[in-house]
C-alpha cells in the first residue's frame, strides 16, 4: 500500500537515488507530483533512473558524483538548484557496506566505508545547505540498524552510521531555528536490494532474516519510501531530530541471528 500525498511544485533531491531503497524513494516522490533529481557515481544509472522518473510523469534530472568529493557534490547540487529552484526535500542515502571482521579488514577498507557513509553525509549536508528552502525544507538521512546495534563483521558500518545519526541530531539543533527539519530513517531487512543480497546471499540467511523480524517478513523499498513521504509532508511538520526505524520491529528484537551470523559469512567470502 502506498500513501497518496501531493508534492506538486516541490523539488526533491535523492542522493544515491539510482538503486535499491533510494530509487524506490525517488520513484514514489515522482509518482506524487514532485520534481525529482537523483545522483550517484554511475552516469548510466543516473540516465536510466531519470528516464524511469520521466515515464512516471515527473520532471526529472540527475548528475553523477562521488559523495567523497565535496566539490563535485556541491557543483551537482548547484546544477539542480539552477534548474529546479530551492530544495523542499533532500534524501541523503549514499552508502557502502561489506561483511568483514576488524582483524581481517584493512585500514583502507575501514576508511572507505567511513568516507562514503559518514563524510559523504557531511558533504551532502554542507553542499545542499545554501539551496534548502528556509523555512520549510525536510532532510532525511538514510541510516542503518548498525548505528545502534552492534553486529559482528560490521565495525566499520556501525561506526559510520552512528556518526550519521549524530549528524542528524546535531543539524536538527543547528538548522531547526531556520525551519529546516532533519531526521533519519533506519531501514531493516529490505528485499529486492543489493544490500540485502550482499548481507544475506543464501536462502538460509534470507530465512534467518525473516525469522528475526517480529512481523515475519522483509520489507520492500516502498515501505521506506512511504515513511520518507510522511516525514517530508506537513503531517510531520513538528518532527525533528528523530531516528525512525522502518523494520517491522527488527531492531527492537535485536536483529536476531543476523547480528551474529555475518562473521561466519565474512570468514568464507
Amino acid at each position: 500500500m502506498t500513501m497518496t500525498m501531493d508534492f506538486s511544485n516541490q523539488t526533491v533531491v535523492v542522493i544515491g537515488g539510482t538503486s535499491g531503497i533510494n530509487r524506490g524513494i525517488a520513484e514514489l516522490f515522482a509518482e506524487q507530483g514532485a520534481r525529482v533529481a537523483v545522483a550517484s557515481r554511475s552516469q548510466d544509472k543516473v540516465d536510466d533512473t531519470v528516464a524511469k522518473l520521466e515515464s512516471l510523469g515527473a520532471q526529472a534530472m540527475g548528475f553523477s558524483a562521488d559523495v567523497r568529493q565535496p566539490e563535485a557534490i556541491a557543483n551537482g547540487l548547484a546544477s539542480v538548484h539552477k534548474a529546479f529552484g530551492d530544495f523542499d526535500v533532500l534524501v541523503s542515502g549514499a552508502a557502502g557496506n561489506f561483511p568483514a571482521t576488524a582483524k581481517g579488514m584493512s585500514t583502507n577498507a575501514f576508511k572507505t566505508v567511513i568516507e562514503i557513509d559518514l563524510l559523504g553525509t557531511f558533504h551532502v549536508m554542507k553542499g545542499a545547505y545554501p539551496f534548502l528552502k528556509k523555512p520549510g525544507s525536510s532532510i532525511i538521512n538514510i541510516s542503518a540498524p548498525q548505528a545502534f546495534l552492534a553486529m559482528q563483521a560490521q565495525s566499520h558500518v556501525c561506526a559510520a552510521k552512528a556518526g550519521v545519526d549524530m549528524i542528524t541530531r546535531t543539524l536538527a539543533l543547528e538548522w531547526g531555528p531556520e525551519g529546516i527539519r532533519v531526521n533519519s530513517v533506519v531501514p531493516g531487512p529490505i528485499d529486492g536490494t543489493e544490500g540485502m543480497a550482499r548481507l544475506a546471499p543464501s536462502e538460509e540467511m534470507r530465512q534467518s532474516a525473516v525469522n528475526s523480524v517480529p512481523l515475519q517478513r522483509m520489507g520492500w523499498p516502498v515501505d521506506v519510501a512511504n515513511v520518507c513521504a510522511f516525514l517530508a509532508s506537513p503531517l510531520a511538520s513538528y518532527v525533528n531530530g528523530v531516528i525512525l526505524p522502518v523494520d517491522g520491529g527488527w531492531a527492537t528484537a535485536g536483529a536476531g541471528s543476523m547480528a551474529m551470523g555475518m562473521e561466519a559469512f565474512a570468514r568464507h567470502s
